[in-house]
């Protein structure tokens, strides 16, 4: 999180703008895997900052890897999330207003491994039985992508 790191060093705590991407990746027993954070200790999805220069899928790739230790093979925008329901503040006290582009991979390579460093724990949910305690920014995320698979799956042919 160079970009902001540095960026605090000028502004302290107060709110930022930040512009990241999130990654929902499912397994093929349509599974989500979701990280509990070391910050915070809720469970939320990888995901973090876009840096100078970086696209919004260069971030999802490169948070992916670095948080889960797997490698997107493809994709999927699935939406782009701003405003006062994406407000947060850190433990630490920085404040920020996410514009979170989300992802969803369902391809993807590697070993699930962990950083320490920010990830307690790895694991895959159902999409029924997902923790209560979800990060709040990805809270509102994962519900869409919930609602929208339970509606998908109840369309009748």
């Amino acid at each position: 999180m160079g970009y902001i790191t540095e960026l605090r060093k000028l502004v302290g705590t107060r709110p930022l703008v930040m512009a990241g991407a999130c990654v929902i990746v499912v397994n093929d027993k349509q599974e989500v895997l979701l990280q509990l954070r070391q910050d915070n200790g809720c469970w939320g999805l990888a995901g973090g900052a876009l840096e100078i220069g970086e696209t919004l899928v260069e971030t999802a790739k490169r948070e992916l890897r670095e948080e889960t230790g797997l490698e997107a093979e493809h994709l999927e925008l699935l939406n782009v999330y701003s405003g006062d329901a994406f407000y947060y503040k850190y433990p630490h006290g920085d404040e920020v207003y996410n514009v979170i582009s989300a992802f969803l991979c369902t391809a993807y390579t590697g070993e699930i491994v962990r950083d320490p460093s920010e990830v307690a724990e790895l694991r895959f949910f159902a999409i029924d039985q997902l923790p209560e305690n979800l990060n709040p920014p990805e809270r509102p995320i994962l519900m869409e992508y919930v609602q929208k698979q339970q509606t998908a799956h109840h369309v009748s042919i």
